[in-house]
């Protein structure tokens, strides 16, 4: 080996540090939403140590009390701790005695305790120093009578001292937190925030918790839930039900459900929203976790399709994420969401035999949800199916009513296609439903298996055609000139020109178009322009597909009129004009060509209506289309 070589070290063990600063930095700004949070952990400390203490002396009474002022204290009857629990616990960050259970605490039993416990982190206690530089706990633990009362001092810079003090200095086992709060977080800890904050938290804590305000005024923050008090009568019930509604969310509902899942320690109530919802505005939950709330936005909570519903829970199996603002997504959420979403159906299909009126209002404001749910629940489909509203060419009627009328359903496959044929459709006494609306289409497609002897098709633009009249053959004669030129300026466009007879007489014209037709112009209109690769792409995808077809009702005055034309500048104007015309009943997005086309045909009409008597009508050479 050459002197120049360096021999080789033993490794040396290091321990990691801690910036206390940058980790409460840490905790405000990302890992928590609000400063607010800190009276929560507060608040699941204190219950989390009488849960401990009652499960060493059972009875032990269990209390906690919220002291506010210019020095915030939290003071509860818990099992407490010892300067060696102090040490091991309060001194090192991520180790909870809720987690770690050996030594004198194995002793005391907590062991069988651990599963009633709300925190599992360790972290919690940090969240002070997002209000307060300096946390000071006073505790004594139960576990030791002759233990004395061990003072915990922290700082957010890390710094901390322990001393023992006389146990006379807290008459009983427990533990007091005392925080001096920051000037730049004053708003959190004053007397009015505090009790909302206990409120918000602890409304539906088992233990009995108070804030007392400078003035020495008591407020009880929690109280049992409606689901778990005796009513006196249904009625009763209801009526608790809705109050809490009223005072949680605001409104009124339509109805309650209630929910119990024994298997997953769940019991709650679902609200049925008493307006429409937008299914993309997924509701918030309420859950409280063994009676702590954990968030007020968990639409995890239920199925996508439930968005008519506002809950309130109370669980003790789901679990919470490190912030414990959120659920966390594993199989016992989900299997708690899909027994939820049972729940949910049983109660809309009890709906139906219990209370037919109230399903109605529910199906006129909450159609769009059931639709959802329907496409996917057989049973609940051939319950609902009947009741729900669709858009067709009597109205917004149901199937059942609208199936007694016509035997045979033609469904279309966009609004826009119900659009352009729901008037002549109407008059010539088809029954076509608008299945262009989210769900609508798959639905009406299934009704023949709930009503046998039902038809139901899709709408072809032919079907229409088919049940329109024959003009008199003398006439179509009369106005060939005319549809000539109409074919020949309209065909740029991938579009026929057809004459009718059809009904009302106040419509000059009909688009017959689909969707299929459309993107097969959209297709070919790309392929035009691209070249290359693209273009032969594009080219092999082309499909033989029906044009679409301008149909001109020879009722209507206008029309007859326009097949009189025989100069064909004009003629050419009239006919845009009415594929243009007939284009925006259609409701249906422009393409660049088609506003061209409105603009051009509005100029030549204009053009022709201003030029002199005499002079040579615009437009009498033969036009070349672009």
């Amino acid at each position: 080996m050459s002197q120049s070589q360096t021999s080789e070290t033993s490794p040396t063990d290091h321990t990691f540090q801690v910036d206390l600063r940058g980790l409460v930095d840490l905790l405000s700004h990302h890992l928590y939403s609000s400063p607010r949070v800190y009276l929560r952990e507060l608040l699941q400390n204190a219950v989390d140590a009488i849960t401990a203490r009652q499960a060493l002396t059972p009875g032990a009474a269990g209390t906690i009390t919220v002291r506010t002022g210019e020095t915030l204290t939290i003071t509860d009857t818990g099992i407490g701790l010892s300067e060696a629990d102090v040490h091991r616990f309060l001194a090192t960050i991520g180790r909870s005695s809720k987690r770690t259970v050996d030594g004198a605490l194995d002793g005391a039993g907590l062991d069988a305790a651990r599963g009633e416990f709300i925190g599992q982190f360790g972290i919690g206690l940090l969240a002070c120093f997002v209000v307060a530089d300096e946390i000071t706990v006073l505790s004594r633990s139960a576990a030791d009578p002759a233990a004395p009362t061990v003072e915990w001092r922290g700082h957010s810079d890390g710094r901390y001292t322990i001393r023992t003090l006389p146990s006379a200095t807290l008459p009983e086992p427990g533990t007091t937190v005392k925080l001096v709060p920051r000037a730049d977080n004053a708003e959190w800890t004053s007397p009015q925030q505090v009790v909302s904050l206990a409120r918000h938290y602890g409304g539906l804590l088992r233990h009995h918790v108070t804030v007392i305000d400078p003035r020495g005024e008591s407020h009880r923050i929690n109280a049992a839930p409606p689901w778990e008090r005796t009513h006196r009568s249904p009625l009763a019930k209801r009526e608790a039900y809705t109050a809490y509604c009223r005072e949680l969310f605001d409104f009124a509902p339509l109805d309650t459900i209630e929910l119990d899942l024994p298997a997953a320690g769940l019991r709650g109530v679902a609200y049925v929203m008493p307006t429409t919802v937008s299914p993309a505005q997924r509701a918030g939950h309420r859950v409280h976790l063994k009676g702590m709330l954990l968030t007020d936005q968990a639409p995890e909570l239920l199925p996508e399709w439930a968005f008519f519903l506002r809950c309130v829970v109370d669980t003790t199996s789901l679990r919470p994420t490190a912030s414990r603002e959120s659920l966390y997504e594993d199989g016992t959420l989900s299997a708690v969401r899909d027994a939820l979403g049972d729940r949910i159906r049983e109660w809309l299909t009890g709906l139906a035999a219990r209370d037919p009126a109230l399903l109605h209002r529910f199906i006129d404001t909450h159609h769009l949800a059931v639709k959802a749910l329907a496409r996917h629940d057989d049973e609940l489909l051939r319950i609902v199916l009947p009741w729900l509203p669709f858009e067709t060419t009597d109205g917004n009627v149901t199937l059942e009513e609208f199936a007694r009328t016509h035997p045979t359903l033609l469904v279309t496959r966009s609004v826009e296609e119900f659009r352009q044929v729901a008037p002549i459709a109407s008059a010539a006494g088809l029954g076509v439903v608008n299945g262009g609306y989210t769900y609508d289409r798959d639905l009406v497609h299934r009704l023949p298996e709930i009503r046998p002897g039902t038809t139901v098709t899709d709408l072809d633009p032919t079907t229409v055609t088919a049940h329109l009249d024959a003009v008199d053959p003398g006439a179509e004669l009369r106005a060939a000139a005319f549809l000539a030129i109409a074919r020949e300026t309209i065909g740029v466009h991938d579009c026929d020109v057809v004459l009718r007879d059809f009904q009302p007489v106040t419509a000059p014209a009909l688009l017959l178009d689909n969707r299929d037709a459309r993107h097969e112009r959209t297709r070919s209109s790309l392929a035009a322009d691209s070249d290359g690769l693209w273009a032969d792409i594009l080219g092999s995808l082309r499909e033989e597909i029906p044009r679409a077809q301008l149909v001109l009702n020879h009722l209507n005055p206008l029309v007859r009129q326009a097949l009189t034309i025989a100069e064909r500048g004009l003629a050419v104007a009239t006919a845009e004009a009415l594929y243009g015309q007939a284009l925006l009943l259609s409701r249906r997005p422009l393409r660049a060509g088609e506003t061209a086309l409105l603009n051009r045909a509005f100029i030549g009409l204009l053009t022709h209506a201003m030029h002199q008597p005499g002079e040579a009508a615009p437009g009498s050479e033969p036009r070349k289309e672009m």
